[in-house]
């Protein structure tokens, strides 16, 4: 057999929301520069997102988003694989129908998909690094007899929270009341935690989204099934709720994925939205003197709540950037912020709809180094 047939070969998929993206492609581009093969595979609907954020700078639309680094080299091949449902739906607007999809019909799809992979080639020692959150990998790599990676983006505490999900509800503390707090102590790997600082889904008013309920108990119970779980997170900081998880099977942190050191630098397309460039802005503000401001990439609030932050940005006086992505609101009106707002605001702020964030945090002017 050819020694380049031993070579492991990685299939690789994420969750289609940008924090999970982000982490998946940079450890794309860190094992493959240590000699792995990579499949790494996105929805057709990002890819889709990802052509028009590039289009909207002038870009010709990119067919291989990893198309840099394999001229340098590197062994990924890039493809992707249809959800069942037109590239156009607002997937956000229609989360409960678009994840009843994924749970229902999309791990047909993936068997398919999966099975052509290895057909195609069935020498190649091939691995499953697969999202903690779809509710597929077990059987998959079951099937076809691969190693079952599972890849959790968040930290420890949120993932230990899900695989004690049963245990917690059984002490009566999930769904936990929105308006009582009370300290959880019998969580392993956990000393002490309020119920106040449970993720979101956890919470009584909460409950209407069942489809991420279920989502979130079906990947615990399958993450049960991995060969070992990497955590985008840092060992020092979560060591008691890594330790208490390593008694069930072997968990790694490796993150920050983001940040990862000797990472090869090629162009990778990332964003499902196009970046503004704020470089110019930030070398006009001392250093250490800029509050970044996000809500990320899949949360949706409240007219009043964007307002109250919008003015106490004001009254502080501090300097800032926002960043205040289309569809935020969970109205879905599209004037998210107070009349007049930027003219008040003038030069102490710079409100724009996305950017490179790790760009901006690193920036002198936000974090003084």
């Amino acid at each position: 057999m050819a020694e380049s047939h031993r070579k492991p070969h990685a299939i690789m998929i994420s969750i289609p929301y940008q924090g999970h993206i982000n982490p998946f492609v940079n450890l794309a581009l860190k094992i493959a520069a240590k000699g792995f093969s990579i499949t790494f595979v996105h929805f057709e609907s990002v890819h889709h997102r990802l052509s028009k954020a590039q289009n909207h700078h002038g870009n010709k639309t990119q067919v291989d988003i990893f198309s840099e680094a394999r001229e340098s080299g590197l062994d990924i091949r890039y493809t992707t694989i249809s959800d069942g449902l037109p590239v156009e739906l607002d997937r956000d607007s229609n989360f409960e129908e678009y994840w009843g999809s994924i749970l229902r019909d999309f791990p047909a799809r993936v068997d398919e998909f999966v099975g052509k992979i290895i057909q195609s080639d069935p020498y190649l020692a091939y691995f499953l690094v697969a999202d903690t959150f779809f509710p597929y990998p077990a059987t998959i790599a079951e099937k076809y007899n691969l190693v079952n990676v599972s890849l959790w983006t968040q930290p420890a505490l949120v993932f230990t929270l899900a695989y004690h999900l049963d245990l917690i509800r059984e002490n009566g503390h999930f769904p936990c009341k929105d308006n009582i707090h009370e300290e959880v102590n019998y969580i392993p790997g956990v000393k002490s935690i309020s119920t106040r600082d449970f993720i979101s889904v956890m919470r009584e008013s909460e409950q209407v989204y069942k489809t991420m309920l279920k989502c979130l108990h079906m990947a615990s119970e399958q993450s049960k099934k991995a060969d070992f779980i990497l955590h985008n997170t840092v060992h020092e900081l979560e060591a008691d709720t890594l330790s208490a998880l390593n008694k069930y099977r072997p968990n790694y942190a490796i993150g920050p994925i983001t940040c990862f050191k000797n990472l090869p630098t090629y162009t990778v397309s990332k964003n499902l939205w196009s970046e503004s460039d704020c470089t110019e802005w930030l070398e006009s503000k001392p250093p250490g003197s800029v509050l970044y401001v996000s809500f990320g990439s899949f949360v949706h609030t409240s007219r009043q709540l964007i307002e109250e932050i919008a003015y106490g940005l004001l009254l502080s006086e501090v300097n800032f950037i926002w960043a205040v992505r289309e569809g935020i609101l969970s109205s879905g009106d599209t004037d998210t912020l107070p009349d007049g707002y930027k003219d008040e605001v003038k030069d102490k702020g710079l409100i724009i709809p996305w950017c490179n964030q790790i760009r901006v945090l690193s920036d002198p002017a936000v974090g003084d180094s």
